[in-house]
């Protein structure tokens, strides 16, 4: 897909969102019975289409704590075992900030029936249930209910193929086979960074002179040097590459899912780059067996581009314990269910640490401007090891979040970088020292300034403490809501959940009824609450001056039978069984919008006063409407 056509997609993609204010209806359903070559037995195909930017989800999700999967369902309400699916897409999705298998643009179910107890002037019926979303909101979970006549078989013949090929649509909510452009682009920057920092580590650093000596030394001409030079650069980008892909390739694509989601997997990588950001601090080393290395450079002594490929892979090896450190966290950060997002990270390193080489075979008259090798190889390697520690207590965040164990709040996490902060700045200005440090060395005045950057960083971070902002690193530390402490300042907690009670209470109170549509998997909802809701402005509002309730759409509880009906409204039915049904419908037919969040107010006979609003992260546009409602009163 040319880059044209990917940004006049996206247009118009934004420009829906931004202009529908009316019911989304992103998804279109076809159930058909087909025959099938078993006798007694036919095949429900599920149909889904769906409009550009939109996906629905895969029966089979790795985690509970995100959207719903979809579900079928025979007429006793009971899940239809063995329905099949095609090969998902995964990537990530910025809705529930996590990985996870999806479907767009057109996608099929399939189910095989026995007709055992069923004649054939009977009626199949049954129901599924979904839910759909684009790149920056999620409709309700809904249901659709079918009654299919066994008279209409279709032929087997004009079955469908159930794996349609994907049209590309629609670039920005990722395509399931890496991270998009501006994602990938991302990744290759973070490789390239990382393969900047393990240039200037005591195991890399020393070789660029050594190397580019021996090219211009062992060629005959200036020319082949430069050439061999750029074929040496070449295998160490091939390696480094190729490592990427076989890894991903051994554990599989969804390895990189697992990483997201798996508690005890997280943990483990919490445990691998606290002993790599030790192994950088100098108190033991991480090799390759010795033997490796020792074949490589014997193999290198071949000559012509076998000699030189062993070279690099002699590189490779020898300095593992500075570039392994660094190259497991660049797989970590690049966990996002592709075999894209590893090459992209992976080439990033390896371009990174192969171009010195290139640059200076080729220009080797600049070599006497790098520094002289010294202590100060062994400072960034102190540093690096100090941030990958800090860095490997996010995945043990991650662990805890997902298992509710609260040994990391909110609080505990940011202490623990104001420590890694505070180290560093102590290391930097030479109060503390570790086992490779250069005894009485001098501290420069640039090591003195990364020092105070730290300090002011672990100045920034305090407020963090207790509840206070840190916007900077908004979206690294857990969320504001896993906190230890209950923040009173600025807190904000619907105490209705139900329309009626919170309508007595307006009508007691002679306040207006703000109704907040919201669900407990909608991530924008709680951005808003944790955001928006929190400004002071904005909560003594909601505190003092309206009557809140949130009205949660994908609330499954059942109501009781007796509640049970069917309504219908724009072209789709609702089947009001559960309470977030029932509020979707009222959304939907109240107010003509099924998206959250979604917030307006009403007065005492249910009516909405002046606009409404929805997601949208600025307090001042959030108060913008609530005042103006307000006067409205």
């Amino acid at each position: 897909m040319n880059r044209i056509y990917t940004a006049l997609l996206a247009i118009f993609c934004i420009t829906n969102i931004s202009i529908s204010a009316q019911i989304e209806d992103p998804i279109s359903w076809e159930i058909n019975l087909y025959e099938t070559a078993v006798e007694g037995q036919l095949e429900v195909i599920y149909n889904a289409s769906l409009d550009p930017c939109w996906h629905i989800y895969s029966q089979f999700l790795d985690s509970d704590e995100g959207p719903i999967a979809t579900a079928f369902y025979n007429e006793e309400n009971e899940t239809i075992e063995g329905v099949t699916e095609c090969e998902p897409y995964v990537s990530y999705d910025p809705n529930f900030m996590m990985d996870l298998k999806y479907f767009k643009e057109e996608v099929y179910w399939s189910a095989l029936i026995n007709l055992s107890d069923l004649a054939s002037t009977d009626t199949l019926k049954g129901s599924l249930l979904y839910m759909v979303c684009d790149a920056t909101q999620c409709l309700p979970p809904t249901d659709v209910y079918y009654a299919l006549p066994l008279s209409e078989l279709n032929p087997a013949a004009s079955r469908p193929d159930l794996c349609p090929p994907s049209k590309h649509l629609c670039k920005e909510d990722g395509d399931g086979e890496g991270e998009g452009e501006g994602g990938l682009i991302w990744i290759f920057l973070m490789g390239f960074g990382l393969g900047l920092a393990a240039l200037f580590t005591p195991c890399v650093f020393p070789l660029i002179p050594m190397t580019v000596s021996f090219f211009t030394k062992t060629s005959k001409t200036k020319a082949a040097g430069i050439k061999n030079a750029l074929i040496y650069g070449f295998f160490i980008i091939f390696i480094y590459t190729a490592l990427g892909l076989i890894l991903t390739a051994t554990f599989g694509v969804d390895i990189m899912n697992v990483i997201s989601t798996d508690p005890y997997f997280n943990v483990g990588l919490f445990v691998l780059l606290l002993v790599f950001g030790i192994s950088f601090l100098g108190y033991f080393e991480i090799q390759l067996p010795q033997s490796w290395a020792n074949k490589a450079d014997a193999a290198s002594d071949r000559g012509g581009i076998i000699g030189i490929f062993f070279m690099a892979a002699t590189l490779a090896i020898v300095s593992f314990s500075c570039t392994g450190p660094l190259i497991g966290g660049a797989l970590a950060g690049a966990a996002t269910g592709s075999f894209e997002a590893p090459t992209a990270v992976m080439l990033g390193f390896s371009i990174a640490l192969a171009l010195p080489f290139m640059f200076f075979s080729a220009f080797p008259g600049y070599l006497n401007s790098l520094p002289t090798s010294g202590g100060w190889l062994n400072t960034v390697k102190v540093v690096l090891g100090l941030i990958e520690i800090g860095f490997a207590f996010k995945f043990l965040s991650n662990a805890d979040l997902v298992l509710q164990l609260g040994l990391l709040p909110r609080e505990i996490f940011i202490g623990i970088w104001i420590i890694v902060s505070l180290v560093l700045a102590a290391y930097l200005f030479g109060l503390i020292h570790f086992p490779h440090d250069s005894k009485g060395a001098k501290i420069s005045w640039k090591r003195k300034i990364v020092g105070a950057v730290f300090l002011l960083f672990s100045g920034y971070l305090t407020p963090g403490l207790w509840g206070g902002s840190v916007d900077a690193i908004s979206g690294f530390p857990p969320p504001t809501f896993y906190s230890i402490w209950q923040h009173e300042d600025g807190h904000v907690e619907a105490h209705y959940r139900d329309y009626d009670e919170a309508m007595a209470a307006a009508i007691d109170q002679n306040k207006p009824l703000l109704l907040d549509f919201t669900g407990w998997a909608c991530v924008n909802c709680r951005k808003m609450e944790e955001q928006v809701w929190t400004d002071a402005r904005v909560s003594k509002i909601l505190n003092e001056d309206v009557i809140l309730v949130s009205l949660y759409v994908d609330d499954r509880t059942m109501l009781p039978e007796e509640e049970w009906r069917v309504e219908e409204y724009g072209g789709k039915e609702f089947h009001i069984r559960t309470i977030g049904k029932k509020w979707s419908y009222l959304q939907a037919f109240q107010f003509d919008r099924n998206a959250q969040p979604f917030y307006v107010l009403v007065d005492h006979n249910g009516t909405q006063i002046g606009g409404s609003a929805g997601y949208d992260p600025d307090p001042d546009a959030f108060l913008e409407y609530i005042n103006d409602a307000l006067a409205k009163f």
